[in-house]
């Protein structure tokens, strides 16, 4: 084996930064789209979860009549 294909420490960590680097930046290039559509989602599920919840209300709940005599 040639010294030239030997592959050193140095050489491994110099690609794992790079690919670290590119990595980060294609993260906080989407950031703000991932944060807000994470928001979105959040609050479609709690609209759906109240009117879901007062339907299951409505059904189980008695109707009471008073009537004066």
């Amino acid at each position: 084996m040639a010294r030239a294909d030997h592959i050193s420490r140095d050489d491994i960590e110099r690609k794992l930064r790079g690919l670290q680097g590119d990595v980060q930046e294609k993260v906080e290039d989407r950031k703000s789209a991932i944060v807000g559509l994470a928001v979105g989602v959040g609050v479609v599920l709690v609209v759906a979860f109240y009117l879901l919840g007062r339907r299951s209300g409505k059904r189980r709940s008695a109707v009471v009549e008073i009537r004066r005599v």
